[in-house]
């Protein structure tokens, strides 16, 4: 049984809103330990008590470091100190990523922690990283990257071999700027599966099982694709209920409208891996519903049972040993 920290006071709808998807995650075997205030009622789900909260606005640094007993430093805190197997938030994203580095620390050989999120796409999920942990890189950031994300498509979504592309504007390997240029040399020097550039019209029909970017690019795309799919489904229904023909028809296109929604929804996820940790952390959306909280926290358990950060320990290149001065 996974147990997971749970940072109850994140998310932008309210504690009540998490502890209804801890308890939703609870039915499937896992044990979520909420992390807030002594008050909290968390309906019978085992409370930690965290006096302090950091909001989105606050700085994520100066955050962690001021504000020990908020949430989540404490729900990061309890991974580290094994008193819990992985930790699921849905609050500042930066405050995640500084307390990940801060009381995880990075998994040996690591050079930069990256956000991996599964996209949605005609052909089966595809991993985005970096979606936003750094929005600068340099060339051998996205070579590890790319290998962190082909641990991830293997462990959590079963994709044998799985094929990488690196994110440009166009799929010639001459197209790019410096970064992608240097990047694409050693991605097709690499022993990935490393099948050249892909743009980002072609992520939603399954360009690849793994896409690579900067954190900057990759958020960018990131939130156009899913304010794409958000505006085009809520377009569909809006069309739908404008006229009696149109309630008619989507009475016989219900269902296989619902199995769409169900795909593209980013709630089916619940949430992004923050690779390169020696532990499981899970980033959760901001306005997660408890749909989405709970299928985070199922996420994170995932990762606990298929060790994805030993088996990433034991892909990533050892590092090389500190050289004494002359």
């Amino acid at each position: 049984m996974a147990r997971v920290a749970v940072d109850a006071m994140g998310g932008d709808r309210g504690p009540s809103e998490i502890v209804a998807g801890a308890l939703a995650a609870r039915a499937d075997g896992i044990e979520p330990i909420l992390f807030g205030p002594a008050a909290l009622d968390t309906r019978g789900l085992e409370l930690r008590e965290a006096p302090d909260a950091i909001a989105m606005h606050d700085k994520p640094a100066e955050a962690v470091r001021a504000k020990p007993r908020s949430s989540l430093v404490a729900a990061v805190r309890a991974v580290a100190e094994g008193e819990a197997d992985a930790v699921v938030s849905a609050g500042n994203t930066g405050a995640m990523l500084a307390a990940g580095l801060l009381e995880l620390r990075r998994l040996p050989g690591v050079m930069r922690p990256a956000i991996a999120v599964v996209i949605p796409s005609r052909r089966g999920p595809t991993v985005l990283l970096d979606a936003g942990a750094n929005a600068d890189a340099r060339p051998e950031h996205l070579l590890q990257f790319a290998t962190m994300g082909a641990v991830f498509a293997e462990e959590i979504l079963g994709v044998h071999d799985p094929e990488v592309r690196l994110l440009s504007i166009g799929e010639e390997r001459e197209k790019g700027n410096q970064l992608t240029l240097e990047a694409h040399e050693l991605l097709a020097g690499s022993d990935l599966n490393f099948v050249g550039n892909t743009e980002g019209r072609d992520i939603l029909a399954g360009a690849a099982d793994v896409v690579v970017a900067d954190g900057f690019t990759g958020n960018v795309l990131l939130k156009a694709v899913e304010g794409t799919i958000r505006t085009l489904l809520d377009s569909l229904r809006a069309e739908i209920e404008s006229t009696a023909r149109g309630r008619l028809g989507g009475l016989l296109i219900r269902p296989a409208a619902g199995r769409l929604r169900h795909r593209l929804d980013p709630d089916t996820y619940g949430g992004a891996y923050l690779l390169g940790l020696r532990g499981v952390a899970v980033i959760a959306h901001g306005n997660s519903s408890s749909r989405a909280i709970a299928n985070a926290i199922r996420l994170a358990a995932r990762g606990v049972e298929h060790e994805v950060v030993a088996r990433l320990a034991a892909r990533l290149p050892a590092p090389e040993p500190a050289r004494a001065d002359s």
